[in-house]
């Protein structure tokens, strides 16, 4: 195995790689580190999980922060990553900023769903890298907020999915806004599905460099196919879900996900939601929970659709449920690959009624797995093997009465009624939902789900861009919003 220093990469870097335990480079890294630090144009291709956003991390800070490097200047970024989805961004930034600081670097995310007024201000006040959805930053290239005219070094991550989203005519305007002579690199997970069209256009004397599955850093991934009946689906996928270790239950709409969320929490099993219904701030907060160890208000299942399939990244998933099998057998690739990452090991669970099993069939030959499926039950030894002890039960959130505030009752009907007739408790704070989806506490407290000492933590689910707990657990209350992302390329 090469070391990053051997490699070439600055020491001030590779410093910051070892204070996070990365010494050794992974094969899409050792392959890629030579072309890219000496500047050349870049075509890698590697599974979920095999390190490529290093591999592009390390050549990006290290050719910026160079002694020839232009001075930073407001609106004018000199780096620019772009990526299909706000978690993918938000991941890789966080990548990127131990790194750049080490080279006294500055780095902001851009995307939907939030203001755009703190990405305003930041690219004003003059950043070096970038990290982007494609819709909001041709939002902000249009009101002449930023600048791609002095962008030296362009990373396109995820290009298939660009690709799948529909995102492939913005991503040709942004980069045809870039300078021509800057490098350019294309990092994906396959390499189909219009990519190839970019790839002609704006790389230049590209190296490829196709990293094979036996060279991926994978812990032991197994694979399993559970048939079930209709009626016995429910009892398995709350089974599944019962586990002491984290677990990623993948459903195949959002309301799907909504619901899973609320009934498992709604049995003892504390849940949250991922999907594209939730605004920034409740994904963010649901990720955290996600993240955060339960004996500080974190949860143990994260039941999402194909929005958390790309770039999300949690140590130590121990276990992905396919609730619902995806129709593409690259979704199922980058579903499962949230698991078993970088020499853990994880296994992914396929659960398959009557009506589904040619489909799946088909879908595990193209995803090049082969796996024969099990008859189980619920309750069965296979399931319970798998599953190992269950968690303790959490008994859910109880259901807070609404109480009006700051008016005595009186005989007048409008009494304890403002604003056209809206109840006063409704005001402040929103719903506070608990994530059983147990109704509403008292808006004044900013969400109920909190008594006295050794009340229930209440954790935040979907309403439409609610938000409820932190990863610390408390519910913070945040406005009710049914507006979706304000762009295609926030999602």
């Amino acid at each position: 195995m090469s070391t990053f220093l051997d490699l070439g990469v600055p020491a001030p870097l590779a410093a910051v790689l070892a204070s996070e335990g990365k010494t050794e480079a992974f094969a899409i890294q050792r392959d890629t580190l030579p072309d890219s630090l000496a500047g050349r144009d870049v075509l890698g291709r590697g599974r979920t999980g095999s390190g490529k956003t290093i591999a592009f991390a390390l050549p990006l800070v290290a050719r910026l922060s160079g002694a020839s490097a232009a001075k930073r200047s407001a609106g004018h970024p000199r780096g620019l990553v772009l990526a299909p989805t706000r978690e993918l961004a938000t991941q890789i930034a966080a990548t990127l900023a131990p790194l750049a600081k080490a080279a006294g670097l500055t780095v902001t995310t851009v995307f939907g769903g939030v203001s755009q007024r703190p990405q305003e201000q930041a690219l004003r006040s003059g950043v070096d890298i970038v990290v982007a959805c494609p819709g909001r930053l041709e939002d902000l290239m249009k009101q002449g907020v930023a600048k791609l005219d002095r962008v030296e070094i362009t990373v396109l991550d995820e290009a298939d999915h660009m690709a799948d989203l529909g995102f492939l005519p913005g991503v040709t305007r942004i980069l045809a806004a870039t300078p021509q002579g800057g490098q350019r690199m294309l990092f994906s997970a396959t390499l189909d599905r219009g990519v190839d069209s970019l790839v002609r256009r704006f790389l230049r004397d590209e190296v490829r460099h196709e990293v094979d599955e036996e060279s991926v850093p994978q812990g032991e991934m197994t694979h399993r196919v559970f048939l079930v009946t209709d009626d016995d689906k429910n009892a398995l996928v709350r089974q599944l879900a019962s586990g002491k270790g984290r677990r990623i239950l993948f459903t195949r709409t959002k309301h799907q996900a909504k619901k899973l969320a609320k009934t498992l929490t709604a049995a003892g099993i504390p849940s949250v939601d991922l999907h594209g219904n939730l605004s920034q701030p409740a994904r963010e907060r649901n990720l955290a929970a996600f993240g955060a160890d339960t004996d500080k208000g974190g949860v143990r299942v994260l039941v999402a659709t194909d929005v958390a399939a790309r770039g999300v990244h949690v140590d130590d998933v121990e276990l992905v449920v396919h609730v619902d099998p995806p129709v593409e057998h690259k979704a199922y690739l980058h579903r499962s690959g949230r698991t078993a990452r970088a020499g853990a090991a994880g296994t992914v669970v396929t659960v398959v009624t009557p009506s589904q099993r040619r489909d799946v069939n088909d879908l595990l030959r193209k995803a090049q797995i082969s796996v024969a499926p099990e008859q189980v039950a619920a309750e069965g030894a296979i399931v319970t093997a798998l599953v190992g002890e269950p968690a303790a039960y959490v008994k859910p959130a109880p259901v807070a009465a609404p109480q009006a505030q700051g008016r005595p009752r009186s005989s007048n009907p409008n009494a304890g009624r403002s604003g056209g007739g809206r109840p006063a408790a409704s005001r402040n704070g929103g719903s506070g939902r608990s994530a059983g989806g147990a109704g509403r506490g008292a808006g004044s407290t900013g969400g109920a789900g909190r008594g006295g000492s050794g009340a229930m933590r209440s954790y935040s689910t979907s309403t439409g861009g609610n938000g409820g707990a932190s990863a610390g657990g408390a519910s913070q209350g945040a406005p009710r919003t049914n507006r979706r992302a304000s762009s295609a390329g926030s999602r």
